[in-house]
């Protein structure tokens, strides 16, 4: 007869944590199950047993679950679910029913003691086998992380689009990149804090980057680059840097407090800027990002890619932590290592332009309108993803990979950058 393998350590804890999450429903419903008040609502609950309505609304909520796991992460504490117990004691539960929820009081705490430490890291833990306690445990995270980094930074934004487009260029061998970018909300909290955005272009030898506007003419200044028509806000005091590759957009020194609230939205055209397809035999993929420069409320990052471009499978999507090995290459798999396990998901909006909408932003239906026609396009011929993130995390980036043609022979691989909460593809 085989032996059964042995679960690995966080199976063996979750299968702990499902025990002590049945045996903890079944013996609070027999303590508290006898009295009237059990299904007659938290406030009158919470009379009954001496405690306040919270308390009393938590444990019902908890004993309302049917998945083990949420009962533990939707529980009160160890101490305030004793003091429940207590107060059914006073009451006049039969004793042996009070012992028994004591107990599995008991074997909750050590639990905490012993697989978290703590009552939050052992939230964390069941967030991950719980996926709609881990949407929310996340949620809550980030929305404090993005306080404490607004305050700190000295800058924020409500909302952060980053749109990119991938087209075919004219030589038929390469990829014209358009990047749109729409900032809205800009706000800098304190006197000289830095907010600028960053596009750039990474890895590329050859000639040199020449990003343009829509209207073809070199970016040499903000004329013709930015597309103040869709601002809902007044835009944003920038200047812009040029150096080398990179293209800085700088929030002008002088604009600061509540009521220095702007929109800034631009777009830059590079035409020719990537090879069609990877190395042969390489495995390598084009992917586009956006980092999170600034923090903001909200993300969304649009990609629109051309029929003829990356055809073979839907985007895969990574989010890195950029702080030691800043922008990531999906295709250094040493990268992986600055993964970030989040629950967001890419949505494939199919083609065209019909659900290009995005609450708090009504202009951008019609800029991505607007961009099409500009620059000659038919929608139809390209297909929507969309990423959507409350909160991003600051120093984040969250990246779309595509499976890429290969070319024969092998030519000399690239790699395209633009930072600051805009698309850049490889």
């Amino acid at each position: 007869m085989e032996t059964p393998p042995t679960p690995e350590p966080d199976q063996r804890l979750e299968a702990r944590a499902r025990a002590v999450g049945a045996a903890l429903a079944a013996a609070l419903e027999s303590a508290l199950g006898p009295l009237p008040e059990r299904h007659r609502g938290p406030k009158l609950l919470g009379a009954a047993l001496g405690c306040d309505k919270v308390l009393a609304s938590r444990t019902l909520k908890a004993l309302n679950q049917a998945d083990p796991i949420a009962v533990l992460h939707a529980a009160p504490g160890p101490a305030p679910l004793r003091r429940v117990v207590q107060g059914a004691g006073r009451r006049g539960v039969d004793p042996a029913a009070v012992a028994s929820a004591e107990a599995a009081i008991e074997a909750f705490a050590a639990l905490i003691r012993e697989g978290a430490g703590d009552r939050a890291a052992l939230g964390a833990m069941l967030s991950a086998w719980l996926p709609e306690a881990r949407e929310e445990f996340e949620l809550r995270r980030k929305q404090s992380a993005y306080r404490a980094l607004a305050e700190l930074k000295g800058a924020s934004m409500e909302l952060d689009i980053s749109t990119t487009w991938l087209a075919p260029s004219a030589d038929g061998e390469r990829i014209d990149v358009v990047w749109v970018n729409s900032f809205l909300g800009l706000a800098r909290h304190v006197p000289r804090a830095s907010v600028r955005f960053t596009s750039r272009r990474l890895g590329v030898t050859g000639s040199a980057r020449q990003p343009v506007t829509l209207d073809g003419a070199p970016i040499e200044g903000l004329a013709g680059v930015r597309l103040d028509g869709y601002c809902t806000a007044p835009p944003a005091p920038v200047a812009v840097q040029r150096a080398g590759d990179v293209v800085h957009y700088v929030l002008a020194a002088d604009t600061f407090g509540p009521v220095a609230r702007y929109d800034l939205v631009y777009a830059e055209v590079n035409r020719a800027e990537l090879p069609r397809a990877v190395p042969h035999g390489s495995g390598r993929r084009g992917y586009v990002y956006a980092d999170i420069a600034v923090p903001a409320k909200a993300l969304v990052l649009d990609v629109f890619v051309h029929e003829d471009i990356y055809p073979a499978a839907a985007p895969e999507l990574s989010i890195y932590d950029t702080a030691i090995g800043g922008i990531a290459d999906v295709n250094d798999r040493s990268r992986d290592l600055d993964r970030l396990d989040l629950a967001e998901t890419c949505r494939d909006l199919g083609r065209g332009l019909a659900h290009a909408a995005i609450p708090g932003a009504p202009r951008y239906a019609a800029l991505t309108e607007h961009v099409v026609a500009r620059l000659g396009w038919s929608a139809a011929d390209f297909r929507h993803y969309r990423v959507q993130v409350e909160y991003p995390v600051y120093g984040s980036q969250v990246t779309l990979a595509f499976q890429a043609p290969e070319a024969r022979p092998a030519s000399t691989s690239s790699a395209c950058g633009n930072g600051g909460g805009s698309a850049s593809p490889e």
